[in-house]
Protein backbone atom coordinates (compact mmCIF):
# COMPACT_ATOMS: atom_id res chain seq x y z
CA UNK A 1 0.00 0.00 0.00
CA UNK A 2 1.27 3.24 -1.05
CA UNK A 3 2.10 6.00 1.35
CA UNK A 4 -1.19 7.87 0.73
CA UNK A 5 -3.57 4.95 1.07
CA UNK A 6 -2.17 3.99 4.83
CA UNK A 7 -2.50 8.31 5.34
CA UNK A 8 -6.14 8.33 3.89
CA UNK A 9 -7.44 5.54 6.03
CA UNK A 10 -6.13 6.93 9.41
CA UNK A 11 -4.60 3.74 10.64
CA UNK A 12 -1.20 4.71 10.75
CA UNK A 13 -2.27 7.47 14.05
CA UNK A 14 -2.50 4.54 16.27
CA UNK A 15 1.17 3.84 15.98
CA UNK A 16 2.42 7.37 15.70
CA UNK A 17 0.70 8.86 18.52
CA UNK A 18 1.12 12.35 19.64
CA UNK A 19 -0.60 15.24 17.69
CA UNK A 20 0.12 13.74 14.23
CA UNK A 21 -1.51 10.41 15.77
CA UNK A 22 -4.79 12.32 16.62
CA UNK A 23 -4.86 14.10 13.29
CA UNK A 24 -4.98 10.69 11.67
CA UNK A 25 -7.43 9.23 13.82
CA UNK A 26 -9.68 12.07 13.72
CA UNK A 27 -9.46 11.60 9.65
CA UNK A 28 -9.81 7.72 10.11
CA UNK A 29 -11.81 5.88 7.13
CA UNK A 30 -13.85 2.62 7.06
CA UNK A 31 -10.45 0.95 6.48
CA UNK A 32 -8.65 1.70 9.85
CA UNK A 33 -8.30 -1.83 10.93
CA UNK A 34 -6.67 -3.53 8.19
CA UNK A 35 -4.21 -0.39 7.86
CA UNK A 36 -3.43 -0.42 11.49
CA UNK A 37 -2.25 -4.19 11.38
CA UNK A 38 -0.20 -3.33 8.04
CA UNK A 39 1.59 -0.33 9.59
CA UNK A 40 2.16 -1.80 12.75
CA UNK A 41 3.75 -4.86 10.65
CA UNK A 42 5.88 -2.35 8.74
CA UNK A 43 7.46 -0.72 12.17
CA UNK A 44 9.41 1.99 12.48
CA UNK A 45 10.49 3.11 8.43
CA UNK A 46 6.85 3.50 8.33
CA UNK A 47 5.95 5.87 10.98
CA UNK A 48 8.63 7.69 10.55
CA UNK A 49 7.59 7.65 6.62
CA UNK A 50 3.80 8.95 7.55
CA UNK A 51 5.03 11.58 10.08
CA UNK A 52 7.39 12.94 7.24
CA UNK A 53 4.21 13.25 5.08
CA UNK A 54 1.74 14.73 7.17
CA UNK A 55 3.88 16.79 8.64
CA UNK A 56 4.44 18.56 5.08
CA UNK A 57 0.88 18.39 4.77
CA UNK A 58 -0.23 20.08 8.41
CA UNK A 59 2.86 22.73 8.34
CA UNK A 60 2.37 23.55 4.51
CA UNK A 61 -1.30 23.93 4.97
CA UNK A 62 -1.45 26.15 8.07
CA UNK A 63 1.65 28.15 6.60
CA UNK A 64 -0.60 29.00 3.36
CA UNK A 65 -2.80 30.52 5.98
CA UNK A 66 -0.59 32.09 7.74
CA UNK A 67 -0.98 35.29 5.64
CA UNK A 68 -4.60 34.66 5.17
CA UNK A 69 -4.59 34.06 2.05
CA UNK A 70 -4.14 30.84 0.43
CA UNK A 71 -4.08 30.80 -2.83
CA UNK A 72 -4.46 28.21 -5.90
CA UNK A 73 -1.01 28.48 -6.82
CA UNK A 74 0.05 27.06 -3.47
CA UNK A 75 -2.14 24.10 -3.24
CA UNK A 76 -1.09 23.16 -6.79
CA UNK A 77 2.27 23.24 -5.73
CA UNK A 78 1.70 21.11 -3.20
CA UNK A 79 0.02 18.14 -5.36
CA UNK A 80 2.49 19.03 -7.90
CA UNK A 81 5.69 18.40 -6.07
CA UNK A 82 4.64 15.52 -3.56
CA UNK A 83 3.36 13.00 -6.65
CA UNK A 84 -0.02 12.88 -5.23
CA UNK A 85 -1.79 10.35 -7.26
CA UNK A 86 -5.25 10.87 -9.16
CA UNK A 87 -7.21 9.09 -7.20
CA UNK A 88 -5.67 10.14 -4.00
CA UNK A 89 -6.43 13.69 -4.69
CA UNK A 90 -9.86 14.56 -3.32
CA UNK A 91 -8.68 12.70 0.01
CA UNK A 92 -5.40 14.68 0.67
CA UNK A 93 -7.44 17.08 -0.48
CA UNK A 94 -9.42 16.62 3.20
CA UNK A 95 -6.39 16.09 4.92
CA UNK A 96 -4.95 19.91 3.69
CA UNK A 97 -7.93 21.69 3.94
CA UNK A 98 -8.39 20.31 8.09
CA UNK A 99 -5.08 21.55 8.46
CA UNK A 100 -5.73 24.62 6.94
CA UNK A 101 -8.54 25.96 8.98
CA UNK A 102 -6.40 28.75 11.12
CA UNK A 103 -2.68 29.40 10.96
CA UNK A 104 -2.23 28.19 14.92
CA UNK A 105 -1.59 25.53 16.71
CA UNK A 106 1.41 24.11 14.34
CA UNK A 107 4.01 23.98 16.48
CA UNK A 108 2.73 20.83 18.23
CA UNK A 109 3.05 19.07 15.32
CA UNK A 110 7.05 20.43 14.49
CA UNK A 111 7.87 19.73 17.70
CA UNK A 112 6.60 15.78 17.19
CA UNK A 113 8.75 15.93 13.47
CA UNK A 114 11.94 17.61 15.16
CA UNK A 115 12.05 14.65 17.76
CA UNK A 116 11.15 11.71 15.16
CA UNK A 117 13.94 13.01 12.89
CA UNK A 118 16.24 14.55 15.87
CA UNK A 119 19.27 12.21 14.09
CA UNK A 120 18.32 13.06 10.41
CA UNK A 121 18.96 16.91 10.25
CA UNK A 122 18.62 16.55 6.40
CA UNK A 123 15.64 14.83 6.34
CA UNK A 124 13.72 17.83 8.57
CA UNK A 125 15.61 20.38 6.16
CA UNK A 126 14.49 18.73 2.93
CA UNK A 127 10.96 19.21 4.76
CA UNK A 128 11.38 23.06 5.13
CA UNK A 129 12.82 22.84 1.37
CA UNK A 130 9.20 21.91 0.55
CA UNK A 131 7.16 24.24 2.70
CA UNK A 132 9.68 26.77 1.08
CA UNK A 133 8.50 25.57 -2.56
CA UNK A 134 5.37 26.28 -1.39
CA UNK A 135 5.53 29.22 0.11
CA UNK A 136 7.29 30.25 -3.33
CA UNK A 137 4.14 29.05 -5.38
CA UNK A 138 2.61 32.48 -5.63
CA UNK A 139 5.36 34.11 -6.69
CA UNK A 140 5.25 36.58 -3.20
CA UNK A 141 6.96 34.79 0.41
CA UNK A 142 5.06 37.07 2.80
CA UNK A 143 7.03 38.03 6.01
CA UNK A 144 4.08 35.88 7.65
CA UNK A 145 5.24 32.85 5.84
CA UNK A 146 8.97 33.73 6.68
CA UNK A 147 8.31 34.27 10.46
CA UNK A 148 6.44 30.94 10.41
CA UNK A 149 9.17 28.83 8.54
CA UNK A 150 11.85 30.16 11.18
CA UNK A 151 9.77 29.11 13.72
CA UNK A 152 9.62 25.88 12.69
CA UNK A 153 13.21 25.77 11.80
CA UNK A 154 14.06 26.93 15.32
CA UNK A 155 12.06 23.86 16.82
CA UNK A 156 13.54 21.57 14.80
CA UNK A 157 16.54 22.85 16.14
CA UNK A 158 18.62 24.46 13.54
CA UNK A 159 21.01 27.35 14.46
CA UNK A 160 20.47 30.85 13.41
CA UNK A 161 23.39 30.17 10.75
CA UNK A 162 21.29 27.26 9.33
CA UNK A 163 18.56 29.03 9.16
CA UNK A 164 20.12 32.05 7.31
CA UNK A 165 21.79 29.31 4.93
CA UNK A 166 18.04 27.77 4.44
CA UNK A 167 16.78 31.12 3.66
CA UNK A 168 18.83 32.70 1.81
CA UNK A 169 18.86 29.98 -0.96
CA UNK A 170 15.06 29.67 -1.16
CA UNK A 171 14.28 33.19 -1.18
CA UNK A 172 17.22 35.79 -0.44
CA UNK A 173 18.61 38.12 -2.49
CA UNK A 174 21.96 35.56 -2.48
CA UNK A 175 19.84 32.42 -3.51
CA UNK A 176 21.64 31.98 -7.22
CA UNK A 177 24.80 32.28 -4.63
CA UNK A 178 27.06 29.29 -5.09
CA UNK A 179 28.47 29.57 -1.72
CA UNK A 180 25.31 30.49 -0.19
CA UNK A 181 23.91 26.98 -1.08
CA UNK A 182 26.92 25.33 0.11
CA UNK A 183 27.20 27.22 3.24
CA UNK A 184 30.25 28.30 2.76
CA UNK A 185 32.52 31.15 3.07
CA UNK A 186 33.90 33.11 -0.15
CA UNK A 187 37.53 32.53 0.92
CA UNK A 188 37.21 28.77 1.90
CA UNK A 189 40.19 26.74 0.24
CA UNK A 190 39.78 24.41 -2.82
CA UNK A 191 39.84 21.65 -0.38
CA UNK A 192 36.93 22.98 2.16
CA UNK A 193 34.74 23.86 -0.58
CA UNK A 194 35.42 19.98 -2.20
CA UNK A 195 34.67 18.73 1.79
CA UNK A 196 31.60 20.71 1.92
CA UNK A 197 30.14 19.54 -1.44
CA UNK A 198 31.32 15.89 -0.48
CA UNK A 199 29.24 16.24 2.75
CA UNK A 200 26.34 17.73 1.54
CA UNK A 201 26.11 15.54 -1.15
CA UNK A 202 26.44 12.54 0.75
CA UNK A 203 23.74 14.12 3.40
CA UNK A 204 20.89 15.12 0.44
CA UNK A 205 21.50 12.06 -1.52
CA UNK A 206 17.91 10.60 -2.38
CA UNK A 207 18.37 6.93 -1.46
CA UNK A 208 19.89 8.03 2.03
CA UNK A 209 16.99 10.54 2.50
CA UNK A 210 14.14 7.40 1.82
CA UNK A 211 16.69 5.20 4.08
CA UNK A 212 16.03 7.87 7.45
CA UNK A 213 12.49 8.49 6.64
CA UNK A 214 11.87 9.93 3.82
CA UNK A 215 8.75 8.69 1.46
CA UNK A 216 9.28 7.67 -1.81
CA UNK A 217 6.55 9.62 -3.25
CA UNK A 218 8.90 13.18 -2.19
CA UNK A 219 12.47 12.08 -4.18
CA UNK A 220 12.03 14.68 -6.33
CA UNK A 221 12.05 17.38 -4.34
CA UNK A 222 15.05 15.66 -2.95
CA UNK A 223 16.77 15.43 -6.09
CA UNK A 224 15.89 19.15 -6.99
CA UNK A 225 17.95 20.11 -3.89
CA UNK A 226 21.26 17.54 -5.16
CA UNK A 227 20.71 18.98 -8.82
CA UNK A 228 21.35 22.38 -6.44
CA UNK A 229 24.45 21.35 -4.82
CA UNK A 230 25.88 20.16 -7.55
CA UNK A 231 25.48 23.03 -9.73
CA UNK A 232 26.83 25.46 -7.15
CA UNK A 233 29.97 23.47 -6.67
CA UNK A 234 30.42 23.86 -10.76
CA UNK A 235 29.86 26.92 -10.77
CA UNK A 236 32.61 27.41 -7.94
CA UNK A 237 35.09 25.23 -10.12
CA UNK A 238 34.33 27.70 -12.98
CA UNK A 239 34.80 30.57 -10.95
CA UNK A 240 37.73 29.63 -9.57
CA UNK A 241 39.96 28.05 -12.68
Amino acid sequence: MSIWGKIVGGAAGFALGGPIGAFLGAMAGHAVDRMRSETEEEGTDSTKQITFTIGVIVLGAKMAKADGVVTKDEVAAFKQVFRIPPEEMKNVGRLFDRARQDAEGFEPYANQIGRTFKDNPAVLEELLNGLFHIAKADGNVSSEEVVFLQRVAEIFGFSETQWDRLHASNVGPDKSDPYKILGIARESSDQEIKSAHRKLVIENHPDKLVAQGMPQEFVDLANEKLAAINAAYDQIKQLRS
